[in-house]
């Protein structure tokens, strides 16, 4: 603990009796020192991560602590009464898990320093097997509680808990939870942080009229409700559920980041603290040592040159909102009424639809954490011939709504889709929110109605892109990622897609001419192939690169050319087993083509961090040339 500037050795290791409901003034004093001194290490590592510019979460993690607390001191010494996990359906509360870990001896202190960096083996969500002391994976909001029903059946027993929020008792997977659990009478008992607040804004405002507790109830779970700052309320609540056989769902009522001056009951809570209020917080509680200690981190740079791009960066996520706005300025507000509905899944800020928020809130809709749900109305207000349906969310979470998404094609639907955070690149959450399986939306039949996949490799290209694609009939999906993007340059040195360029759904495009083979990529891979291209020309070797940012739609013309030459090589940062790649080799074979092939995808879990993610997967420049060297050789 010594290397660690909070002395995590004050930690007090209480052990607390479920048969009294009562806490004595010793164990609330001690309950209280340790909150304070757990709540003052979360805001410090985690500020390392705003430092470091890997971001994060404070706010959850910072709110639960008093019921982490207690459960920690009802698990030592009644290891028969309880399964001792501190499972959590929201994951990016994870810096729970990594100081519990700490606590209980399984993680060195100062590894909280290096939180969500590269290779420090402290993901954004918890992983299992990936950090020390990390006994599950969380993986999205509202997994876990179905997760944890088949864990207390198999320790019929014990009692599990279950730590949930507003948010993750939003997504369906939890109303599905709460009827099983309440049939077969499991000792789940959820301890639930209802802080009124998400990414994108506040439950009460959004869901008018929703009620966790009541939802609960409904579901015949048994409610306790009461201040989660309250000490001796909330162990009495605990404790009263520890002795009600069946679920039971101990909800707290707090303000998001409880006495944290500048978060206290703001959105911004939910994400990592900025330094500035984590110095100012460290201070007011005197952690001088924190306080220095986190002065002096600096954020890691990614200081490589790539050739074949200008040095103009930006986010394609947040362009979508720009085009969008754009497009629609162009109609009436009494067309825009009539034709177009925009459904949030709470991440407007995330996914660019803020921008139409901002400019068109007649025609924009905050909903909450229920993708399934959003996606599904979105295709139903497109149903109609000239209607039109936007949806966003992140590329993770496609996976959730393929059902939906074979039923709006079944009914002929229109639907823009935008999945942001596509592939890994910037991605410290890590491997859960790896968005890798894109190519599933293109689930229908070859006869179906019109699904279009679309990954723009920069931003010019994103606005081409929707120009084109806005209004057509089908369902299109926009892909983009979480990282900013350069502008591709032509062998001239301009915008490759500037001027006069014109999106052609379907078509493919040569960024640069090889007589020795192509590299095929699109999206956030491309600019990273075209510098392996252009360095691979420097030494001899002269392949060249198509950009396919229709993904699905197979371009006759430059299959014929790209599988005449002798070698081809598939880049993306897709899921090797589901992307691209494993599509493009049969489409070749089909049409008697035989040249070298390859593809080279995200083929193992992550390693935190920010652009490290793709030199781990081997798809960097320097992969790219290595496994065109290989290919040339072969």
């Amino acid at each position: 603990m010594s290397k660690f500037p909070i002395d995590l050795s004050a930690y007090q290791r209480i052990s607390l009796d479920p048969s009294s409901d009562k806490l004595t003034a010793e164990q609330k004093s001690a309950l209280q020192a340790n909150i304070q001194l757990c709540r003052d290490a979360i805001v410090f590592f985690t500020a390392t991560g705003a430092a470091r510019g890997v971001g994060g979460h404070t706010g959850g993690p910072f709110d639960t602590v008093p019921e982490v607390m207690i459960l920690d001191a009802l698990f030592r010494g009644n290891d028969d009464k309880f399964v001792p996990v501190f499972f959590d359906e929201a994951g990016h509360r994870v810096a729970t898990q990594y100081l519990m870990s700490t606590l209980n001896g399984d993680l060195p202190a100062e590894k909280l320093m290096h939180y969500r960096e590269a290779h420090s083996h402290l993901p954004g969500h918890p992983e299992l097997g990936f950090t020390p002391g990390v006994k599950f994976s969380s993986g999205r909001l509202g997994h876990m509680w179905p997760y944890v029903n088949g864990v207390a059946m198999a320790n019929p027993s014990k009692t599990l808990f279950c730590l949930g929020s507003d948010g993750s008792q939003q997504e369906g997977n939890d109303a599905e939870a709460a009827r099983l659990s309440v049939a077969q009478q499991l000792n789940v008992k959820l301890i639930i942080d209802d802080n009124d607040v998400t990414i994108a804004g506040h439950p009460s405002h959004y869901l008018g009229g929703c009620s966790t507790a009541k939802t609960l109830e409904g579901h015949g779970v048994k409610v306790l409700e009461g201040d989660g700052e309250d000490l001796d309320d909330l162990y009495r609540r605990i404790v009263t559920a520890i002795n009600t056989q069946g679920p039971v769902a101990v909800i707290n009522h707090r303000p998001m980041c409880p006495g944290i001056k500048g978060l206290e009951g703001s959105t911004h809570g939910h994400d990592v603290i900025s330094v500035k209020l984590a110095l100012e917080y460290l201070e007011a509680n005197g952690q001088q040592a924190a306080v220095e200690h986190l002065k002096s981190i600096q954020a890691p740079k990614q200081d490589y040159t790539f050739l074949g791009s200008s040095d103009k960066w930006d986010a394609n996520r947040n362009v979508f909102g720009d085009a969008s706005v754009a497009i629609l300025g162009r109609l009436s507000e009494a067309e825009r009424l009539d034709k177009v509905r925009v459904i949030d899944s709470d991440l407007e800020g995330s996914c660019g639809l803020k921008k139409i928020h901002d400019a068109y809130p007649e025609i924009f809709i905050s909903s909450g954490i229920m993708e399934r749900g959003n996606f599904s109305a979105a295709a139903g207000f497109g149903m109609e011939a000239g209607k039109q349906g936007i949806f966003g969310t992140f590329s993770a979470f496609l996976e959730m709504c393929i059902s939906e998404i074979t039923m709006a094609r079944l009914n002929n639907s229109n639907v823009l889709c935008h999945f942001s955070h596509s592939g890994i690149d910037d991605m410290a959450d890590n491997t859960c929110h790896f968005g890798l399986n894109n190519m599933f939306a293109d689930n229908g039949l070859s006869d179906g109605y019109d699904t279009n996949l679309y990954f723009p490799a920069d931003p010019n290209q994103m606005k081409a892109c929707l120009e084109t694609i806005f209004f057509n009939p089908g369902l299109r999906f926009v892909f983009s990622t979480r990282s900013k993007v350069p502008m591709i340059l032509d062998s001239d040195g301009n915008d490759f897609f500037g001027g006069n360029y014109k999106f052609v759904s379907g078509k493919d495009e040569v960024i640069r001419e090889g007589t020795q083979g192509y590299v095929v990529s699109f999206g956030e891979s491309l600019y990273r192939a075209l510098d392996a291209v252009e360095r691979l020309k420097k030494e001899g070797i002269d392949v060249g690169l198509i950009n396919k940012p229709t993904l699905n739609v197979i371009d006759e013309e430059m299959l014929t050319k790209v599988g005449k030459s002798p070698m081809v090589l598939v880049v993306e940062s897709f899921n090797r087993k589901t992307g691209l790649g494993s599509r493009y080799g049969s489409w070749l074979l089909e049409r008697g083509y035989t040249p070298k092939f390859a593809h080279i995808a995200t083929h193992k879990e992550g390693c935190g961090g920010l652009w490290e993610q793709f030199p781990h997967q081997g798809i960097d420049p320097a992969g790219i040339m290595a496994k065109v060297k290989d290919l040339l050789k072969g």
